[in-house]
């Protein structure tokens, strides 16, 4: 395996925060020789996950790593993100189903909702497809849509959060 070079290792880690922050349990990568599996579960994971992974990374490496010393200041600052939880007092919509996350009901077709609307119980939010049939998820809370979770077209657990919306 050749090593990896600083700036894979800083891509990694915002990759990580990403998937954190997107609240995705599994994730797999293969480029060439290199192959990246992560998995996260249970609250354990902002803490350790960054500070495990960033100093596994400097061991496979064959020179000393800078990235190493500013693990523990990026696993500090992921344990403070998760102290004060952003989404407090937010309704979270979560995938029904395993499948893939649409926004539109059709490709160039405007969304059907962005942060910033306000969206009625049982209305259209998004589309999940699985099995190839297209699936329409209401919103089961009234309120504004504060942050969409998922991109177009990416694939998505069940139980995943999609939506946070501030009740009405």
């Amino acid at each position: 395996m050749n090593p990896l070079n600083p700036e894979d290792i800083d891509d990694l880690r915002q990759l990580i925060e990403f998937l954190k922050e997107n609240q995705v349990a599994e994730f797999e990568l293969e480029r060439g020789d290199v192959r990246i599996r992560l998995k996260f579960s249970g609250p354990e994971v902002p803490g350790n996950g960054v500070s495990d992974l960033a100093n596994l990374l400097a061991g496979a490496r064959a020179t000393p790593a800078p990235a190493v010393a500013h693990a523990p200041a990026a696993a500090a600052a992921v344990a403070a993100e998760a102290a004060a939880d952003p989404n407090e007092g937010l309704h979270i919509v979560k995938s029904p189903m395993v499948g893939t996350y649409y926004g539109s009901p059709s490709p160039g077709a405007s969304s059907f909702v962005a942060p910033g609307d306000q969206v009625a119980k049982g209305q259209v939010i998004c589309i999940v497809e699985a099995m190839k049939l297209m699936n329409e998820i209401e919103s089961d809370a009234a309120g504004e849509i504060v942050k969409c979770f998922v991109t177009n077209g990416q694939p998505i657990e069940f139980g995943q959060p999609l939506f946070s919306i501030r009740p009405a």
